[in-house]
């Protein structure tokens, strides 16, 4: 087993709460104007950012039509968003990367990945040099999701890396945080950060709808995440304004049919929130100062990949192999 690198004491970090740049790839523009300029004078260590491009739209619109009773398809929106989904080997992948390095930062960035037309829900983890360290894939999309996105294979297992002057950082999207396997098996590659990636999330409404895609909910399963990994957690979730339901045309939709949605937190490694909420329509960043000590003070009680494990009654079995179409004999 490998002994991880000691981590610095303290960790700033910043946790965005922002709307998606909706169907639009212009993300070198948005490079220089928008989130990451205002975060160059911030001078914080890792930061997390789930807009651009926004994974979060394409796939609600088809939930909306569902939800709506409407069960066409629109194959010219599907032909914008595919366009519009972001190539990691592409010039806007490398205006992120420089934006990162000018601003001395490291960005974790939820998108929708564009891989030779198929689209993946990915996540990418870029150190302050701009290099991108990690990208994986949701390895499942959820329920509707599963009508664009496509599933992820073997390497994308590894969800945690090493970020000098930082720790270990690791990250899963939306619902992973209620898969318990894939959650151990992060557990195991020992963070100390972990950005949880949401969609915009509101109130639970009392109706049909599922709790635990709540902001309760969705805040729960984020909030046991640190309990159980012993890690900070970084709750990141998207805002929807009246305009992007007009772009979206979910006004009449049963969800995604007001502004809001905003619930960004932050969780220490013994489950306590960190951080004071920003009203759920509002657009802004969280900022907490991190003392990487409070995880050795949980772990001290409850090390759940370590002295309280019984890897002699209770393992996991996990097979990494990335898969391939074909093979060469």
């Amino acid at each position: 087993m490998t002994q991880i690198p000691i981590p610095p004491r303290y960790v700033r970090v910043a946790v965005t709460q922002f709307e998606p740049i909706w169907l639009d790839l212009s993300v070198c523009e948005w490079s220089k104007t928008g989130l990451i300029p205002r975060m160059l004078d911030s001078r914080i260590s890792i930061m997390d950012m789930v807009a651009i491009p926004p994974v979060l739209d394409f796939k609600f619109s088809l939930m909306m039509d569902k939800y709506s009773r409407t069960l066409s398809v629109d194959f010219d929106l599907s032909i914008v968003y595919i366009k519009d989904s972001l190539r990691i080997d592409s010039p806007e992948t490398g205006c992120i990367c420089a934006a990162a390095k000018e601003g001395n930062v490291a960005v974790v960035l939820g998108f929708s990945e564009n891989w030779n037309h198929s689209l993946y829900i990915s996540q990418a983890i870029i150190d302050h040099e701009g290099i991108i360290k990690l990208k994986r894939r949701k390895l499942k999309a959820t329920h509707m999701e599963r009508t664009v996105f496509g599933e992820a294979s073997g390497s994308s297992l590894t969800n945690v890396v090493e970020l000098a002057g930082i720790g270990r950082v690791g990250t899963l999207a939306c619902l992973e945080h209620a898969l318990p396997l894939l959650k151990y098996h992060s557990y195991c590659q020992r963070k100390s950060i972990h950005v949880s990636q949401w969609p915009p999330i509101w109130e639970y409404s009392g109706g049909p709808d599922l709790w635990y895609m709540s902001r309760d909910g969705s805040r729960t399963l984020s909030q046991a995440y640190a309990i159980e990994s012993q890690s900070f957690v970084l709750h990141t979730t998207a805002v929807l304004s009246q305009d992007g339901i007009d772009r979206k045309n979910t006004s009449n939709g049963l969800v995604m049919n007001m502004p809001g949605g905003g619930t960004s937190a932050i969780f220490g490694p013994d489950g306590r929130k960190l951080s004071e909420d920003l009203p759920d329509t509002v657009e802004g960043f969280l900022y907490a100062d991190l003392d990487l000590d409070e995880i050795l003070k949980s772990r001290s009680f409850l090390n759940v990949c370590g002295h309280y494990s019984r890897p002699d009654l209770l393992t996991i079995s996990v097979n990494d192999m990335e898969r391939v179409l074909a093979n060469s004999a």
